[in-house]
């Protein structure tokens, strides 16, 4: 199991429970992707370790998360107490890595404290993961009296250093030739009297070379751990939320903070501010951009607790990603990545902006110009793809990103229906230079197309088809990335609908090979993941099945606590998709708007100061 942690600019996503960091890694936007720097098999990126009499000193450490994010260990031997914690400071390149040991034992104890670690590979991940070619590095610097790594091409491309919070008296590195690693120990002995404690305090920066990764270190090293911590602590204590279930919170603020550190991030050569799958690279499709994950699952949680974040969120897909709205999924740069075309992302960022401005208020931001010509653009792929006759879209790939069956999907058409009302408000309000009276009269035809099209009889009785092709052919199925379930939630019907309970009894029932009825983790899943989703969780807190739901989150392990893609139905561990950053927003998010006590978001209003 892992503890991942990170801020706006570095994360941590293999945070051993033994305490190694397998590898920590930043988002490039010149690569498109993340650049990980990585330790071997054998040997981690880094560890801490003590040393007593010649050999290290073996732990079984505990953890916990202080505040939901700041991972923590705790661990005891025969003569020592030893403790640390990995600080990810807001606003900072790089981290700290804390270590306490005490003596416990009525003797005086001679000890290394210290780290060590091998940099074996660099690799470059945009789904897949692959080696650098370029030159590992390592050398003195008078920038931080210490070692600095480097990756270098003709030029710098990355560094980190390391700087304490007292002098080493071990500092030793060398690079192999033949494994192509570079292996370092950083080290102080101490004579601890009996009852005596000892810290030491590594701060690791990042940089684009060697003075910055120094100085970040030293910039760091000068603010002090206890500063960096209390205004991280501050941070996240101002945007945790609560359910007034230790147990259910602590599931809800794990996922949302997972989901706002490692969904979105700064690019550390430009610092610009970017939303992706994920930066673990666990997660099998990381470092990329998709509409729909992003702006349907990972921006409602955002919002709930951050309004300027999500603005920022909103700028970045009307502007770098705007040219391709729609498309399969793209690099943080907005270039297609995988091509093809799907109906309910194009949809999400209509959906996101309205939600912002029902929460914010601030319908002046529609006014700005690239947020006018995005939706422009939106009205007019949207009907690029409706029928000649029939008020109904057709997509290319389904929520999941896999072929359709039948080209119009009941789900899709509905965030279609909404699209449209929310544009009929807008013009409502002035905001846009829209007919209300013709788009309202629009998004009606799209209800009496849905019914008189999408509706189908099966053994429940009339029941929403998942797609059909307007020629009497339709399959029953159902995906967790754009449920059936969630037509209350998108205001299309109401829960006591009977198409839609008769849908929802069909797709739960014995006759779906994806219902998993029975199973002690009983939940839907879908082709793609022959498993019960993490979403499908999620939607049931949004679809009336709470109790339900909340059962399953407190019984799953998930994957440490964090949403997956699927979990095992007969476990609860993981089956696939690690460290799905937006899924877990969108978990923490249905989690807070079934069980959270709501709160004004005035301290965090977008005109006002309070995001990092």
């Amino acid at each position: 199991m892992y503890i991942p942690t990170g801020n706006e600019q570095v994360s941590i996503p293999t945070l051993s429970t033994d305490g190694s960091i397998e590898n920590i890694n930043v988002m490039s936007m010149h690569y498109r992707g993340l650049i990980e720097f990585c330790g071997s098999q054998g040997s981690p990126f880094m560890q801490p370790y003590v040393i007593k009499d010649g050999s290290k000193v073996e732990w079984d450490l505990q953890w916990n998360r202080e505040d939901y994010w700041i991972p923590r260990f705790h661990g005891q031997s025969n003569h020592f107490e030893f403790s640390g914690e990995i600080v990810t400071p807001l606003g900072e390149r790089g981290f700290y890595y804390n270590l306490t040991l005490k003596n416990k034992s009525d003797q005086q104890h001679n000890v290394e404290l210290g780290m060590d670690g091998t940099w074996s590979e660099t690799l470059h991940t945009i789904n897949e993961s692959k080696t650098m070619r370029a030159t590992k590095t390592v050398m003195e610097s008078g920038w931080n009296h210490s070692i600095v790594f480097e990756l270098m091409n003709e030029a710098p491309i990355l560094s980190f250093a390391p700087m304490t919070c007292t002098s080493l008296d071990r500092v030793s590195y060398d690079y192999n030739e033949t494994t192509n690693e570079v292996n370092y120990t950083l080290g102080k002995t101490h004579a601890l009297a009996p009852g005596e404690t000892t810290s030491l305090c590594f701060y690791w920066g990042i940089g684009l070379e060697e003075v910055g990764a120094a100085t970040s270190a030293k910039e760091m090293l000068r603010k002090g751990s206890v500063t960096l911590k209390d205004h991280l602590k501050n941070w996240l204590q101002a945007r945790s939320r609560t359910t007034g279930d230790d147990g259910l919170d602590e599931v809800m603020n794990i996922n949302l903070f997972f989901n706002y550190f490692y969904a979105t991030g700064k690019t550390i050569d430009s610092e610009e501010d970017v939303l992706v799958t994920s930066r673990s690279p666990r997660y099998y499709v990381s470092a990329a951009y998709w509409d729909r994950d992003s702006l349907l699952w990972s921006f409602p949680s955002i919002l709930v607790t951050d309004a300027k974040r999500a603005r920022s969120m909103l700028d970045y897909v009307f502007t770098t990603q705007q040219k391709n709205i729609g498309i399969h999924s793209r690099y943080i740069d907005g270039v297609v990545l995988e091509p093809g075309f799907e109906l309910d992302e194009l949809c999400a960022p209509v959906i996101a902006l309205h939600m912002y401005l029902e929460e914010t208020e601030d319908w002046s931001y529609v006014s700005r110009s690239y947020v006018k010509d995005s939706l422009d653009l939106i009205l007019e792929r949207l009907e690029e793809h409706k029928h000649p006759q029939i008020h109904l879209y057709d997509t290319f790939l389904q929520p999941t990103d896999d072929p359709i069956v039948y080209p119009y999907l009941t789900y899709n058409n509905v965030l279609v229906w909404k699209v449209y009302n929310i544009m009929a408000q807008l013009g409502e309000r002035g905001s846009l230079p829209y007919s209300p009276v013709q788009l309202h009269n629009h998004a009606q035809k799209i209800t009496e197309a849905i019914y008189n099209h999408a509706v189908v009889e099966e053994e429940t009785g009339s029941c929403f088809a998942w797609s059909f092709d307007l020629k009497g052919n339709y399959n029953v199925y159902d995906e967790p990335p754009g449920s059936l379930q969630l037509l209350p939630y998108y205001e299309f019907c109401s829960f006591k609908e009977p198409i839609y309970q008769n849908t929802v009894q069909l797709i739960r029932s014995d006759r779906y090979e994806y219902a998993f009825k029975g199973k002690p983790f009983e939940e839907l899943g879908c082709a793609h993941a022959n498993h019960p989703w993490v979403l499908s969780i999620a939607n049931s807190f949004l679809s009336g099945r709470e109790e339900e739901a909340r059962d399953l989150v407190l019984r799953s392990p998930m994957d440490g606590g964090i949403a997956c893609e699927s979990i095992d139905e007969y476990t609860g561990e993981p089956r696939t998709g690690e460290h799905f950053a937006t899924c877990a927003g969108f978990l923490a998010f249905a989690i807070y708007q079934a069980y959270g006590f709501k709160q004004e978001n005035v301290l965090l209003h977008p005109n006002q100061e309070g995001s990092a």
